[in-house]
């Protein structure tokens, strides 16, 4: 098999689709996901050991091979003839070697991925620390990669990623950008962030926290005069809060609770919803840190925290639940998406 073309086909074929990913694995056809579905593809044989060493020889260098061997899994990034930037995952199931592949969009503006106006205000802060977060293939780092070029085509600023892999491949234009990889360009994410105070550095793009030593690194920066954005896989902003605090030992939330208070600026949850028309559209939860909102997390109560954004819409917060009532009056969404991917089904009831 001429392993080259094998994947040229799938993947020309993925972009084509607009599909998000490619699953290869021994004893199974290789299966692709579009606007959210998987489907396999008829046309292919079940792929055996000696076709994934293959893909693996085309998607990885024999250093990387054998690191894979070695650790049974391993993250790796993959330029595709120069048209996109692809994300991937190798790992063993049963014995078999397979692979996962994501499609990294090409950077868009605010305009075409129909992201709230006000990002735009967060990207142009001098400093603070603001999360995106959501479940897995939820459109988190688009939305970030968005932010970014928009800061590298606005401000003079010297940004620095930290990745694991690099997923957006930035091009310089008023700003410089300097992105790390875990692994190739420094050991980890709590090394690279303690670097980067030494590193003339105002924004700080941390592709996910893993770990509290990554955590408390963030949050410090925060304070200390630098923006940091990163992603969390939580599904709200008082979950991200609760799961940033108890990551730490119960001596140490309390100073980190402070921290958190006065250093965040801003929450965006977002959830990628299938459109009526087909594709899929995005809705969100936005929270702006205010007042309020920092005296509740100083307090223990970001159980309330909800309460504050559906109330203060006025302020620029954002309520998932308006959101996907907005999207079923425009015909975008159906009322049982809406219902699926609420987060409050009951109260969303109520305003329909």
């Amino acid at each position: 098999m001429d392993y080259n073309k094998f994947l040229d086909e799938i993947l020309t074929s993925l972009i084509h689709e607009d599909g998000s990913d490619l699953h290869m694995g021994v004893g199974r056809k290789p299966a692709v996901r579009i606007n959210g579905q998987l489907i396999f593809l008829s046309n292919k044989e079940a792929l055996t050991h000696e076709n994934m060493m293959g893909i693996l020889g085309v998607l990885l260098d024999p250093e990387k091979i054998k690191k894979f061997i070695d650790t049974k899994e391993l993250d790796f990034s993959f330029s595709f003839k120069g048209l996109t930037h692809l994300r991937g995952n190798a790992f063993f199931q049963k014995g078999g070697i397979c692979v996962a592949l994501r499609l990294v969009p090409k950077s868009k503006s605010f305009e075409d991925l129909n992201l709230p106006e006000s990002l735009k205000n967060f990207a142009m802060r001098k400093q603070g620390f603001f999360l995106v977060v959501g479940p897995v293939g939820q459109g988190k780092s688009t939305t970030l990669s968005t932010m970014i070029n928009y800061i590298n085509s606005e401000s003079t600023t010297h940004i620095i990623t930290i990745e694991d892999p690099i997923e957006y491949v930035y091009q310089q234009d008023k700003s410089i950008i300097d992105q790390r990889e875990v692994g190739l360009d420094t050991n980890d994410f709590p090394q690279a962030l303690k670097a980067a105070f030494r590193e003339d550095v105002n924004v700080i793009l941390i592709g996910e926290m893993r770990n509290i030593e990554t955590m408390s690194a963030a949050v410090t920066a925060a304070e200390t005069g630098h923006l940091v954005f990163s992603t969390l896989h939580t599904n709200n902003a008082p979950q991200t809060i609760d799961r940033i605090i108890d990551s730490f030992p119960a001596n140490q939330q309390d100073q980190i609770r402070l921290q958190l208070a006065s250093s965040l600026v801003g929450i965006l949850s977002q959830r990628l919803i299938p459109r009526v028309v087909g594709g899929r559209i995005p809705a969100f939860e936005l929270l702006i840190n205010n007042n309020a909102v920092a005296n509740l997390i100083r307090e223990k109560r970001t159980h309330e925290i909800n309460t504050v954004i559906e109330t203060s819409s006025e302020q620029g917060m954002i309520d998932m639940n308006r959101y996907l009532v907005e999207l079923v009056a425009k015909g975008e969404i159906s009322l049982e998406s809406a219902y699926q991917y609420s987060f409050n089904p009951k109260a969303l009831e109520r305003m329909l």
